[in-house]
């Protein structure tokens, strides 16, 4: 019942948020004398902060119309290629002829949307011909769908990976790696021409073994059976995906904001000061930050615990006992696909050497094709997003395609 009991708390709460919004305009309306009165701003900023408490299960667009290639700027749209219950393989299509890089960008799919990696998406769009995995809320796809689990994760990645072969590159950021490196290496295993030119693992649990961070050790502390009762519910009748089982988005955002509660609670902080002195700019860019990170997703109950289960407690990849679909999963087989691992120094969900250790299972991949580097000062998400990621990742991830084009 943890889902109804949530939604009828949101429910309850609506309300107050929706006075709380409408005070805090009233207050700040340009033709009233009083909004820049020390009592005004205080209260309007703290009605603000009390209409944003609360989360989003509405996926924000991406906003990116256009991109500079060299010194134009062209115009960007988004065409769905591939449209499934559970995920669309999006474009982002350039309205100029301009020939890239094939890039599939494999987002995340634990708990928040694929516009999570919005400043991702920015930064690789002007040098590649640019493809994304946009997930769907599994609270809005209906039973009639089916499940859907880990195995369909892995076929959903071969089936992208053979759709836009050849000369194709791909990118996983922190989950999808352990299910992108298992699809590159049964399409090896079976010699299929949708084998990528190269694969970049972003931040993600190849081995969880190494360096284990609050996420693993979490995760291994908790059986698959009570996590199931505990933290698996069931949608609400309310929605088009009613009575699927599912790992809600919410609570996923809570285990990360707690991992981090200080440094949360120390932004909001900054965010009243900001809004009482007027700095709207520095207010602008937190707004924006929790907009995003409270827009979540729920996931698939399926897949959700079959990734605890064979990622976190037993490491099967690692292990060299992966199987899907009944078929053993042998990295081994991958000889032609370059791989490159990213890490940050200081990343609390996927702790250092837990990517690298993808190289350990290339036992077939020559040396050349492989590499490695760790960012140094960036937690997970300094990995993929952020200024690091632009002037000092992003720099060797583009080479490293070019190289392998």
């Amino acid at each position: 019942m943890i889902y109804q009991a949530y939604q009828a708390q949101t429910d309850a709460f609506a309300p107050f948020r929706m006075l709380a919004q409408v005070s805090q305009q009233f207050l700040n309306h340009p033709s009233h004398a009083f909004r820049e009165m020390p009592l005004a701003r205080h209260a309007a900023a703290a009605l603000e902060l009390v209409s944003r408490m609360g989360v989003s299960h509405k996926r924000p667009d991406f906003g990116i119309t256009e991109t500079k290639v060299g010194n134009r700027v062209v115009a960007v749209s988004e065409e769905p290629v591939v449209t499934t219950p559970f995920c669309t393989l999006l474009h982002f299509k350039k309205d100029a002829a301009i020939t890239q890089p094939k890039l599939l960008l494999v987002a995340p799919m634990s708990g928040h949307f694929a516009t999570l990696l919005r400043g991702t998406v920015e930064t690789l769009l002007p040098d590649h011909d640019l493809y994304i995995t946009d997930w769907v809320n599994a609270r809005n796809v209906a039973l009639r769908h089916g499940r859907f689990d880990l195995d369909d994760h892995i076929d959903l990645m071969m089936a992208f990976m053979r759709r836009l072969a050849p000369d194709l590159h791909v990118m996983a950021v922190c989950q999808p790696a352990v299910p992108v490196l298992a699809a590159a290496s049964l399409l090896a295993q079976a010699n299929n021409p949708g084998q990528p030119n190269s694969l970049i693992l972003m931040g993600g649990p190849i081995d969880t073994r190494a360096n284990p961070t609050q996420v693993s050790k979490f995760a291994e502390a908790h059986t698959v059976e009570w996590l199931e009762r505990h933290v698996v519910d069931t949608v609400p009748i309310r929605y088009a995906g009613a009575f699927r089982r599912v790992y809600p988005g919410f609570m996923q955002l809570i285990g990360f904001l707690s991992m981090n509660l200080d440094r949360h609670v120390t932004a909001h902080v900054d965010l009243y000061k900001h809004l009482v002195a007027g700095d709207e700019e520095s207010a602008d860019t937190t707004r924006k930050f929790y907009d995003e990170y409270g827009s979540v997703m729920d996931l698939p109950a399926d897949f959700y615990l079959q990734t605890i289960d064979r990622v976190f407690h037993k490491q099967d990849l690692a292990r060299g006992t992966f199987k899907s679909r009944g078929h053993l999963v042998e990295p081994a087989a991958i000889e032609n696909t370059a791989v490159l691992s990213v890490e940050g120094e200081k990343d609390d969900i996927c702790g250092l050497g837990q990517t690298a250790a993808a190289h350990d299972l290339l036992t077939n991949l020559p040396t050349a094709k492989k590499a490695h580097y760790v960012q140094m000062g960036v937690g997970h998400y300094g990995v993929f997003n952020g200024r690091r990621w632009r002037e000092q990742i992003y720099p060797k991830v583009r080479e490293f395609i070019v190289e392998n084009g």
